[in-house]
């Protein structure tokens, strides 16, 4: 499919460091770097932009949680680009030291996604606020909309509707329980309640709908669809970077890159972590439920593997 206003945001970088606390090599993060330069990719999000503390730490957590100036700068100067991506960078609620940030001007990164519930959707618009004073292009991620009460998130999309500074409002199916009438429906409701936001999409794949929901959002008037490259990222992952860009048909774009990183780093990678589609997942997805009982399964080698025991289990939760 082809539209002029579509844009890609590679988050291979930020979503792929929730399954190894974000302990990716220099050379690792450069290479995906060079890898969405080559491409055509619009936007790369290498992190998370927290602040250091006893409790959290670089050694931890890894610096890619943290992204510190010195950091973006070595990785953006480690390949030349005519038309280099926009750089962004994730912001948490309560995790995140606005005061301590420079200007973009003075900046290594250009937007700012928040992401955030929408109990904190107060706190998150906050944010964008202060960031759009700062001239960031800006973005809300409202995270488990399927399990937020919908009046709830209705006075949430009211609330982003009055929010001059925000450029894009995300749905994100974080729990990727959604089916593709889902995805229209939420759409329809944030187009509704917002009707003047640029809309983003944000997918997992826990039912191996990841690729085909961001599809449905991009038939449903979505602009900004994220992407990682070989679908790494928490749990069951994301849509898929690669069939992304083949999806597309935009002559900007060039998936070639994206192979030769995943060929040369990603199928190494696999030896040492998980990502992708298996049965705990599905399960996880198709319950709605937070992916965090199916990473800890996953995890345990006596039990990773028995999927009747996992849906019994969750089932009763849902009783």
């Amino acid at each position: 499919m082809f539209r002029k206003e579509l844009k890609v945001l590679d988050c291979t970088i930020r979503d792929g460091g929730l399954i190894n606390n974000y302990h990716f090599t220099d050379d690792f993060v450069k290479s995906v770097y060079r890898a969405a330069c080559e491409s055509g990719v619009d936007v790369i999000e290498l992190g998370k932009k927290l602040m250091v503390s006893e409790e959290y730490t670089r050694e931890a957590y890894g610096k890619w949680n943290f992204c510190d100036d010195d950091d973006l700068k070595m990785i953006i100067d480690s390949h030349e680009c005519e038309n280099r991506p926009l750089v962004a960078v994730m912001f948490d609620i309560g995790r995140v030291d606005i005061n301590s940030l420079q200007p973009r001007d003075q900046s290594p990164f250009d937007m700012a996604r928040v992401a955030c519930y929408v109990p904190d959707i107060d706190k998150g618009l906050d944010l964008v606020k202060r960031s759009k004073d700062l001239g960031y292009e800006t973005t809300i991620n409202i995270m488990a909309c399927s399990a937020a009460i919908r009046t709830d998130l209705i006075e949430a999309l009211n609330q982003v509707e009055e929010t001059a500074e925000l450029d894009y409002l995300y749905l994100v199916d974080s729990y990727g329980a959604f089916y593709s009438e889902q995805v229209t429906d939420y759409l329809e409701l944030y187009k509704k309640y917002a009707p003047s936001k640029e809309l983003g999409f944000h997918a997992h794949n826990n039912q191996q709908l990841a690729f085909a929901n961001t599809q449905q959002a991009i038939i449903d008037g979505v602009n900004l669809l994220d992407a990682t490259i070989n679908g790494i990222g928490r749990g069951a992952g994301n849509c898929n970077l690669e069939l992304l860009l083949n999806f597309l048909k935009n002559p900007k774009f060039d998936v070639r890159p994206i192979y030769k990183a995943i060929q040369e780093q990603f199928v190494p990678l696999r030896e040492e972590i998980e990502w992708g589609f298996n049965d705990i997942y599905g399960i996880s997805g198709h319950l709605n439920h937070h992916p965090r009982a199916a990473m800890k399964c996953r995890s345990d080698k006596e039990i990773r593997d028995l999927c009747y025991d996992f849906l019994i289990e969750q089932t009763q939760l849902n009783a």
